[in-house]
């Protein structure tokens, strides 16, 4: 009689709910293939944009395993087991998390937003957040730099982007800028003859844009230059020390009085 009972039952549940089990079944597998298809189109398709390679990963993995908590969920409501427990569960989780990881999330953020619209890439010379260093790694959550005394710097993302961020390097030259203040009993053509002479001897400058000397100011002390003169980034400092030292050397071996002589 129990056994009776029990097919009796099963048949009912067969007509009643096998339907819905089978639909949910067959959806999972479909899910499956799609879900593969999908990861193989999305990573072809990241290739051909030149989407960033530490952005990539992350993508597809979230991505997928999205897609696998929306099958799944689809699965079980089909099935119809019942949800509001579990998303009750997930809603709180989510919550929590958010709160927790805020600072996380931000960073995460700036990242991929530097990682996709690119304000600078590695190996750019960049000044952000008081820092002035070459870009040697762009992470998700972080950029590292290294300075020109050689520490190194790690940025968060997210105050890293939402911060002004001057890239030095992008534009392929720098222009080098600094001034020279001398007394009026020095001649005003004779000091730009020796800046000149000094500017021409070193190879590093570029001959274009062309470079600047110049009157800027004057006062009750004396005459203020200007000397404006175009390097490749990674010349700037070495060009700067190099040229001051031969303007200072230059005045003094034709008799130009400097401050404090």
């Amino acid at each position: 009689m129990e056994l009776k009972e029990f097919y009796k039952e099963f048949h009912v549940w067969l007509i009643h709910r096998g339907p819905s089990y089978a639909a949910g079944i067959l959806l999972f597998f479909a899910g499956l293939w799609f879900i593969r298809f999908l990861k193989s189109r999305l990573r072809s398709r990241m290739d051909r944009n030149q989407v960033h390679s530490s952005l990539q990963p992350f993508i597809l993995s979230l991505s997928i395993t999205a897609l696998y908590v929306l099958l799944i969920i689809t699965v079980m409501n089909i099935v119809g087991f019942e949800l509001t427990i579990f998303t009750t569960i997930i809603g709180a989780f989510s919550v929590a998390a958010g709160l927790a990881l805020s600072g996380t999330f931000q960073n995460f953020a700036g990242g991929v937003l530097i990682l996709l619209l690119k304000p600078f890439e590695v190996d750019d010379s960049i000044i952000a957040q008081g820092q002035d260093g070459k870009v040697t790694s762009i992470q998700i959550f972080y950029t590292v730099l290294i300075t020109a005394d050689n520490k190194t710097v790690i940025i968060p993302n997210g105050k890293l982007f939402n911060e002004v961020i001057v890239n030095v390097t992008r534009e392929g030259k720098r222009r080098l800028d600094f001034e020279i203040k001398l007394g009026y009993a020095a001649p005003v053509p004779k000091v730009k003859e020796i800046i000149n002479e000094a500017i021409k001897a070193i190879p590093a400058i570029l001959k274009e844009p062309a470079t600047r000397v110049g009157v800027i100011a004057m006062d009750i002390e004396g005459v203020k230059y200007t000397v404006n003169v175009w390097v490749q980034p990674a010349n700037f400092l070495s060009t700067k020390i190099e040229l001051q030292e031969r303007i200072v050397n230059g005045l003094a071996a034709a008799g130009v009085k400097l401050p404090g002589m």
